[in-house]
């Protein structure tokens, strides 16, 4: 898989929240051209000082924004139960969607807003930009082209740590607002990254601790064991209870060698006879600059945000699907909800 970009394209956004990851995209967006037509928060304030940070114009609802004919498409920003709403009324003003990750609180708020995309003619992507780092798209390639071999084991840890403070709104780690905890809301990148190298997971058994750290009533502690359709098994391990926090891990094992990423970075590449491969594709080892949000949430790079915008911006342009589109999404969201289902088991 590579990423080509060779013919600028433009878009103007309207962006639903405008909480703390609404700013990295609109950073992005500016980085890339794309500009911020319009925005609205429940907190009106908030909408105001966005807008007159970034551009555009506030206002009062996601209706006013889906009529605006500036607005090329909608970015949901959101808490993770407020998904479904923008996506119809984005469908029923003919505006594009791209919602930040997860993509729904369930596989069935997921599922109808892939349907009602999918009548409109929309399209819709999930904010999944760890899909973008240049670790994960080597990979990709290198999977492909059979340079680790079979895979045997594929393990991810996010071992974070978040603060009281963070945890301090009591919709924060809420199974209504949030869908749970540390799994859904930190580690569902890894997930996606786990599923998109390594393919469907077989089997789950999945343990977690409620609460262990924090005054939540979700998951801060949660472990699964997996087996993946291919045969391989692997760890997953998710927290925000782990203090000070360390970068986050994706650990490849196949027959021919092994793959780490820490954070954004691949930082190991231990692979048999791969000299001449290495060649030809060099595998972008670092230990430098690793990005992760251990300890802080915003500590993360632009750089993949930008590609997958520009990546959604040509999908709306070339009438394709996103690389990260609804079904992406909703096959990391069935993962979670499986762990999910058997921690209460």
């Amino acid at each position: 898989m590579s990423l080509h970009y060779n013919v600028p394209y433009s878009m103007n956004a309207g962006i639903v929240g405008t909480g703390a990851i609404s700013h990295k995209h609109a950073q992005a967006y500016r980085n890339i051209g794309f500009k911020v037509a319009a925005c609205t928060d429940i907190n009106p304030a908030s909408a105001q000082a966005f807008a007159a940070q970034y551009g555009g114009v506030a206002v009062a609802s996601v209706e006013e924004i889906c009529k605006l004919p500036e607005v090329d498409f909608v970015d949901v920003c959101t808490f993770p139960d407020f998904r479904l709403e923008p996506v119809k009324l984005a469908a029923k003003y003919g505006k594009h969607v791209q919602v930040q990750k997860p993509m729904a609180v369930s596989t069935a708020v997921a599922r109808e807003m892939i349907a009602v995309a999918e009548a409109a003619g929309i399209v819709l992507a999930v904010a999944s930009q760890r899909r973008f780092d240049d670790s994960s798209i080597f990979l990709r390639r290198a999977i492909d082209a059979g340079r680790l071999g079979k895979l045997i084991q594929c393990d991810a840890y996010v071992k974070w740590f978040r603060s009281a403070e963070y945890y301090s709104r009591p919709i924060k780690g809420s199974w209504a607002v949030e869908g749970g905890g540390a799994l859904i809301n930190q580690a569902i990148h890894q997930i996606d990254i786990l599923r998109w190298l390594a393919g469907p997971v077989k089997d789950i058994s999945a343990m977690w601790q409620l609460g262990a750290l924090h005054k939540i009533e979700s998951e801060d502690v949660v472990n699964a064991l997996l087996r993946f359709e291919n045969g391989a098994t692997g760890v997953l391990q998710a927290s925000t209870a782990l203090w000070p926090g360390y970068s986050e891990r994706v650990e490849l094992h196949g027959t021919k060698g092994t793959a780490v990423v820490t954070g954004d970075q691949l930082t190991t590449w231990d692979v048999q006879g791969d000299e001449e491969a290495s060649i030809a594709d060099p595998p972008p080892l670092t230990k430098e600059g690793v990005a992760s949000g251990a300890s802080d949430p915003m500590a993360i790079s632009l750089t993949p945000f930008e590609r997958q915008f520009r990546d959604f911006g040509e999908a709306v342009r070339d009438r394709r699907k996103p690389l990260v589109g609804g079904p992406e999404g909703l096959a990391a969201l069935e993962i979670v909800e499986r762990i999910y289902n058997k921690c209460r088991a």
